[in-house]
């Protein structure tokens, strides 16, 4: 099996792709809980490389619930059973859960610890460490005590061992190199630099267990994870900059070793508690946010000194070189030609045919398709139309599926995965002749994006700073929307990556030069319509007038397609934001121009004309 074949492209839009057995399901763990002598046991979604995104045989959550969202967990009792969902996905979450057994409940940092809080005191509640960060164990542990309750690791996952025959293979696409047209970087220079910083933290080691710190580490991709081309395993760095990578031999693809070079020794999983018990006394750098509590234990275990710090290649990872920042420029411009050609058709052609939600989706994905270049979609298509399009993170499925019809607004947030960069854009189109209010709060949604757009903000400014400048105009008018205003992107790896992010909550990481960020302030009302305006840009050192004291940064716009100019109530922008947006349509017309048919482009010098 290649990476590529290993992962589907077209998305799925059953109402459940992992179809639960409702009761039959939890009274299976159930007995399992009862052999092991427990009360309730903890289900997170995510699996033992905390990713977003999971392969079958790690959608644990989606077995024993029904439920397939990307955020939520649950806690089977002996009696009942919570499900807690991430409030984008609280649609879904009813549609696919059994009331009968489940109740749901709004997922958010402390849910769990405080369903711990409400639990009977003499209860014993089982984990998997396996699956849990010790950040997210520390406070878990901290509410049991305060309940009375023992929280209890579990030696085998009982939520395994009932899954049993039936669950689904551990995926195993194979490894393929990410060549360094792409990269820029050679592994050993990323393995050198890091294992100098390793050396002035006076540190032996780094256990890695990040899929995507993997594959960018030694430039490798792999297909175990639909939607993020990541290989799943785990590395040691040494601080020599010699590693060794865990993965399964039948992913090692011809070729791989020899690009690996002498430096890197590929092992099979089960080798690595060999390979930790030879760091026996020495300190070895972990990640306490992205590796699970059952890796500090195994330090621990092989006489390891367990030093919880960021996975080193967070931060060089996030400041994309100067080849991944050209790469990403050419996906988007090659997007946005596919993108603008699929605009053209919803303001033309489909404004008459009404296509579903389903349908308008599927035209998109045919138009990345064939293309050519697509690996997969970054994530799967939001389309939304009318009130659907005012649930931020709504997932059309074959039971919630409408018609879009004249008189209201269709809110699509689609992106696709090239070996040269990962896209991400929003944009929200008037179907018929859209309404004042549709109107006045588009406008003031693109006033916070163009301002966001074009800051000039000083070193050590971080994504928390910034948030509010693409908040303003919608607090003015006493509106806000309830989701981050933007989220790090990876270069052919995950669509949502940190640490940067822009958003209220805090984030103590500045923004840097190469780090790409999505620009996506949004308006929702409810059961009525949803705006988003979203494009990617990335940080750039910016020029400062004369005489200007500081350095500054600001941003570079990576994301080219037309804005709806319908939706744009020109007398509410000011004339440098009317100038932001006469410039930004001349740069998409001389980008994409060139680049879609005769008939989009005519199109596309009407819509793009100064406004």
């Amino acid at each position: 099996m290649t990476a590529d074949s290993a992962r589907p492209v077209f998305q799925t839009y059953d109402v459940t792709t992992h179809p639960s057995q409702g009761i039959a399901n939890v009274a299976a763990l159930r007995a399992e809980m009862k052999a092991q002598g427990l009360d309730g046991f903890i289900v997170p979604h995510e699996d033992e490389h905390q990713n977003e995104y999971l392969p079958d045989a790690n959608e644990r959550l989606a077995w024993v619930s029904g439920f397939t969202g990307s955020a939520g967990a649950a806690i089977i009792f002996k009696d009942r059973a919570v499900l807690y969902a991430d409030g984008r996905y609280t649609l879904q979450s009813r549609e696919q859960t059994d009331a009968s057994v489940f109740e749901v409940k709004d997922f958010h940092a402390s849910a769990l610890a405080d369903e711990l809080l409400a639990t009977a005191a003499g209860s014993v509640i089982g984990y998997d460490p396996g699956l849990i960060t010790p950040d997210s164990l520390s406070r878990l542990h901290a509410a049991a005590r305060t309940a009375g309750v023992t929280l209890k690791a579990v030696p085998v996952n009982p939520l395994d061992a009932a899954w049993g025959s039936a669950r689904p293979a551990q995926p195993a696409a194979t490894i393929v190199p990410q060549p360094l047209d792409y990269a820029g970087l050679a592994s050993a220079e990323k393995r050198a630099q890091i294992a100098r910083n390793l050396t002035a933290n006076g540190v032996a080691a780094a256990l890695i267990t990040a899929p995507s710190s993997l594959a960018w580490l030694f430039n490798i991709r792999g297909g175990d994870v639909i939607r993020s081309p990541l290989p799943l395993g785990q590395a040691i760095l040494k601080a020599d900059g010699t590693a060794e990578l865990f993965v399964e031999p039948i992913k090692v693809s011809d070729g791989l070793l020899e690009w690996l070079g002498n430096e890197v020794s590929v092992k099979a999983p089960a080798d690595i508690l060999d390979s930790l018990a030879a760091l026996d006394g020495e300190a070895v750098l972990i990640d306490p946010v992205q590796s699970s509590a059952f890796w500090f234990e195994a330090l621990a275990a092989a006489g390891a000194n367990p030093v919880a710090q960021d996975d080193p290649c967070l931060l060089p990872r996030a400041c994309k070189n100067a080849t991944e920042i050209a790469g990403t420029k050419a996906a988007h411009i090659r997007d946005g030609a596919i993108l603008t050609t699929f605009l053209h058709w919803v303001a033309t052609e489909a404004q008459t045919t009404l296509p579903t939600e389903i349908e308008v989706a599927q035209k998109l994905e045919a138009l990345r398709i064939a293309n050519g270049g697509l690996k997969d979609l970054s994530f799967d298509t939001i389309s939304g139309f009318g009130p659907h399009g005012a649930l931020p993170h709504y997932r059309v499925n074959a039971n919630s599926n409408i018609p879009i019809q004249a008189g209201n607004l269709l809110l699509v947030d689609s992106g696709g995965q090239f070996m040269d960069g990962t896209t991400d854009v929003t944009r929200t189109m008037a179907i018929g002749t859209p309404s004042a209010e549709h109107r006045r709060m588009f406008t003031l949604v693109l006033k916070g994006h163009i301002a966001l757009a074009t800051v000039r903000f000083p070193a050590g400014t971080t994504g928390t700073h910034l948030d509010a400048l693409a908040r303003q105009f919608l607090w003015s008018e006493g509106f806000d929307y309830d989701h981050g205003t933007g989220h790090g992107v990876g270069v052919y790896l995950g669509v949502h990556e940190g640490p940067q992010r822009i958003s209220k909550a805090l984030n103590r990481y500045a923004l840097q030069t190469g780090m790409i960020v999505s620009n996506e302030p949004g308006f929702y009302k409810e059961n009525d319509f949803g705006i988003r305006i979203e494009n990617l840009q990335f940080v750039t050192e910016a020029v400062i007038p004369k005489g200007g004291e500081r350095a500054m940064h600001g941003f570079e716009n990576l994301t080219w397609a037309p804005i709806d100019r319908d939706l744009i109530d020109v007398t509410l922008l000011t004339s440098s934001e009317r100038a932001y947006m006469d410039w930004y349509h001349s740069r998409v017309l001389e980008l994409i121009g060139p680049l879609v048919s005769p008939e989009v482009r005519n199109w596309l010098e009407t819509v793009c004309a100064p406004l």
